[in-house]
């Protein structure tokens, strides 16, 4: 790993890591309360300018997509991963004849990238979005050249995609098919904001609303810091003090801030609290609330 580009970002300064994203735009008379029988957060809430992260399930409660929505003006910007772009497109525009409500794929049109620090402005047309890990932007294709050599000179770094793994379990950044995926039930990420229990139904709804109401999920997305040195295997078991099974690990690294190898984790409830002691094999980790470094 590239030590100068870390320590350059941890201590202030900007870099940006290129990526493959997806842009759905969704717009029409009916717009919010088809995206309200969607997904999980309550789009009749959201703002002209502003944005909120969500989740689309199934019917079943388990996640198809982490989603951020942008609103602007009468359109709605559905800001995901590449892995679940086509999911998330298919999953709406099976409905466009359905009701007064428009959706367009509009990846194709822009380059991502996630930036850290940003110093330079943005060129018209692009769209950013913000949460753990900096900011993603969406950045027209015929203005991204231009702007990169703007940021560049204004002593941005690029970020090898090594470091950018590193960075991103740092700030607790989920990665679908890595930490999450279609055997996720959504409450089990444990994401703030992401589900509204004030709504109306939408699909999936009865099943995250009972485990709600019930009082808490079986396991839990979290944070780990391994107490002893050497590397630890995604997959890897957790266990308790006492040998009961804990959990697993979805993604592990050493974070060079923190000068201790972390781990992003599914952790059953009975050991979710802050400060928990649990084993990997015969090492020490205690639970962690992300993001590991804000």
């Amino acid at each position: 790993m590239d030590i100068d580009i870390y320590n350059h970002i941890r201590s202030g300064g900007a870099a940006y890591f290129e990526q493959q994203r997806g842009l759905i735009a969704v717009w029409g008379k009916e717009a919010v309360p088809f995206l309200d029988g969607m997904i999980t957060n309550d789009m009749k809430t959201l703002e002209d300018g502003q944005q909120m992260l969500a989740a689309f399930p199934n019917a079943q409660g388990r996640l198809l997509a982490v989603v951020r929505v942008q609103r602007q003006g009468e359109r709605f910007l559905i800001e995901t991963e590449e892995a679940t772009r086509e999911k998330v497109h298919q999953n709406l525009f099976r409905f466009t004849y359905a009701g007064d409500f428009f959706v367009e794929d509009l990846t194709e049109a822009f380059r991502f990238a996630n930036v850290f620090n940003r110093s330079v402005d943005l060129p018209d047309g692009s769209i950013a979005f913000h949460g753990r890990g900096g900011e993603t932007l969406a950045i027209p294709k015929d203005s991204w050249t231009a702007h990169a050599s703007s940021f560049e000179a204004a002593g941005a770094m690029a970020i090898p995609e090594d470091v950018f793994e590193v960075l991103r379990i740092e700030s607790g950044v989920l990665r679908y098919g890595v930490d999450m995926d279609d055997t996720t039930i959504v409450p089990e990420l444990g994401l703030d904001g992401l589900i509204s229990y004030n709504k109306g139904c939408y699909i999936g709804q009865e099943i995250i609303a009972r485990i709600h109401f019930r009082g808490h999920v079986a396991k839990q997305l979290t944070g780990l810091i391994i107490s002893e040195p050497g590397a630890i295997a995604t997959g890897s078991d957790l266990t308790s003090p006492d040998g009961k099974n804990a959990g697993r690990i979805t993604s592990a690294t050493f974070s060079p801030k923190l000068e201790k190898h972390i781990a992003l984790a599914f952790v059953r409830y009975d050991f979710l609290g802050e400060g928990k002691d649990l084993k990997i094999t015969e090492r020490s980790a205690t639970v962690k609330a992300l993001p590991f470094i804000d």
